[in-house]
C-alpha cells in the first residue's frame, strides 16, 4: 500500500516537537503543500470517554467510528498496534506530505528535535535521522538547524520531497 511522502518529527518529551510542528505546518502550506499531521504515541490513551456513545460503537466491533461535530471529525479505526503506515495510505490523495509527531521506532525518515538534558541524541545511533533541530553536535553528513529557522527547515523538507528521500525504509 503506497502512502504519501512522510517525515517523523522525533525527540524526547519536552524537546519542542509540537511547537516546531505548529510553526512548520503554516510555513509549508504557504509554500503550496497540502500537509497532514499524525500524532503518534506509544502509550495507551482513551479515544472515547467512558460511557459515551462512541465508546459503545467502538466496543460493538464497528469497522470505524467517526464523531462529527461543527468543529470537525474525529475518526477512530480499529487497527493493529502500528497503524501509522496504513493510516497514511488512506490519505494519499489528500496530501503532499504527512508529518508524524513521534514514532521514533517507525520506518519513516526522521527530523530530530533535541534539547540538552532530555536524552541522548538519536542521530548519533540512527541512520534514518536526516537532520537535527537543536544545538547538539551532529554526525557528519547530518544537517542541523536552529529551532527558530523554520523557513530553512521547510526548504530542507521541500528538497527532501524533490529528491524522494521521504519514503519509509521498510
Amino acid at each position: 500500500m503506497m502512502h504519501p511522502p512522510a517525515l517523523a518529527i522525533v525527540g524526547w518529551s519536552g524537546s519542542g516537537k509540537t511547537t516546531l510542528l505548529a510553526r512548520l505546518v503554516p510555513e509549508l502550506r504557504q509554500r503550496g503543500l497540502r500537509v497532514g499531521v499524525v500524532k503518534h504515541s506509544s502509550h495507551p490513551h482513551p479515544l472515547h470517554p467512558e460511557g459515551s456513545d462512541t465508546e459503545r460503537h467502538a466496543a460493538s466491533g464497528a469497522a470505524f467510528v467517526a464523531f462529527a461535530t461543527p468543529a470537525g471529525v474525529q475518526l477512530t479505526l480499529p487497527e493493529p498496534a502500528e497503524p501509522v503506515l496504513s493510516l497514511l495510505a488512506r490519505f494519499a490523495d489528500l496530501v503532499d506530505l504527512v508529518l508524524v509527531e513521534g514514532w521514533k521506532q517507525g520506518p519513516l525518515p526522521k527530523l530530530e528535535v533535541w534539547r540538552e538534558g532530555l536524552g541522548p541524541l538519536l542521530a548519533a545511533e540512527r541512520q534514518d535521522v536526516l537532520a537535527v533541530v537543536g544545538d547538539a553536535p551532529v554526525p557528519e553528513g547530518t544537517r542541523r538547524f536552529s529551532p527558530e529557522a523554520v523557513r530553512d527547515i521547510a526548504a530542507f523538507i521541500q528538497q527532501c520531497l524533490r529528491d524522494g528521500s521521504l519514503r519509509a525504509t521498510n
